[in-house]
């Protein structure tokens, strides 16, 4: 029985479990979102919104009485990249400070080609607004004159990423061709090489 069990097991022992969740993590946190089933996701969810509140309370602190350290080294338990729980003190943490929870979303993208498990996309709250991206267009558009273009919406993205999942429409080589139909059956094909005469 599973009485008050409050995780999933997803088919792993404890320590592969953790292991998956840490290197997951560590992929979120770099690239702001992932794509992944829905069940790894909502184990995933909780494991990093632990970790930037621990990062959070870090920075809050301030420095002179070393709680950035202890911090650093609570999050450094779980995720082994330095420049990962540099950034995460860096960008991440500060740009969660006014928010009291709820860092990521999940976006469900669907069934997946092949196996057709659930699939869904974890990123970070805020993680469509890109600096680097907003500081060329801004650049682009003093150069030309223009207006930078608007962000795509959530929805945009949701199908965006559920086309690439799904491999995409499928695309007739010939469009507006009409499809040939197949000969009923007992329908003999016809020949487009005439017989040999004299028989073979």
């Amino acid at each position: 029985m599973r009485h008050r069990v409050g995780h999933r097991k997803l088919g792993r022992l404890t320590d592969h479990r953790l292991s998956m969740l840490r290197n997951q993590a560590e992929a979120l946190l770099t690239h702001e979102h992932i794509t992944t089933t829905l069940p790894k996701a909502k184990e995933l969810r909780p494991f990093v919104e632990k970790l930037i509140t621990v990062a959070k309370r870090g920075v809050k602190a301030a420095e002179p009485k070393g709680k950035t350290l202890a911090a650093k080294r609570l999050v450094g338990r779980d995720l082994v990249n330095d420049d990962v729980v540099t950034k995460l003190f860096g960008e991440l943490a500060p740009r969660f400070m006014e928010r009291p929870g709820g860092y990521t979303r999940i976006l469900r993208l669907g069934p997946r080609r092949g196996d057709g498990a659930e699939t869904a996309m974890v990123e970070l709250v805020g993680s469509e607004f890109d600096p680097k991206k907003a500081a060329e267009e801004k650049a682009a558009a003093a150069e030309t004159g223009d207006e930078p273009k608007s962000k795509k919406t959530v929805g945009e993205r949701l199908r965006a990423a559920a086309k690439n999942i799904r491999g995409g429409e499928k695309k007739d080589k010939k469009a507006g061709a009409p499809k040939a139909s197949k000969p009923a059956r007992g329908a003999q094909k016809k020949s487009t090489t005439p017989r040999k005469a004299g028989g073979s």
